[in-house]
């Protein structure tokens, strides 16, 4: 299992590919649930940063899949 060190890491880089090569989806990225914390203090564990590692990814993959078959549709 990965350090909470590398995690972090890791999304502060996929963090700043989404800002920089995904605007459009950046703003949304506050709006995720992953980031709302469900009680006053959450364990911010390494489950807890893999899991949101995790999401970002999806959310970025699925974002470009879906943009990937819009494109697609237009140019036919």
């Amino acid at each position: 299992m990965k350090k909470l060190q590398e995690l972090t890491k890791e999304i502060n880089e996929l963090t700043l590919r989404i800002e920089q090569e995904y605007p459009e989806l950046y703003k949304y990225l506050d709006e995720t649930p992953v980031t709302i914390p469900c009680c006053e203090h959450p364990e911010l564990t390494v489950k807890t940063f893999s899991d949101y590692l995790d999401s970002l990814k999806n959310l970025l993959q699925n974002h470009i899949e879906t943009h990937k078959k819009e494109n697609n549709e237009r140019v036919s």
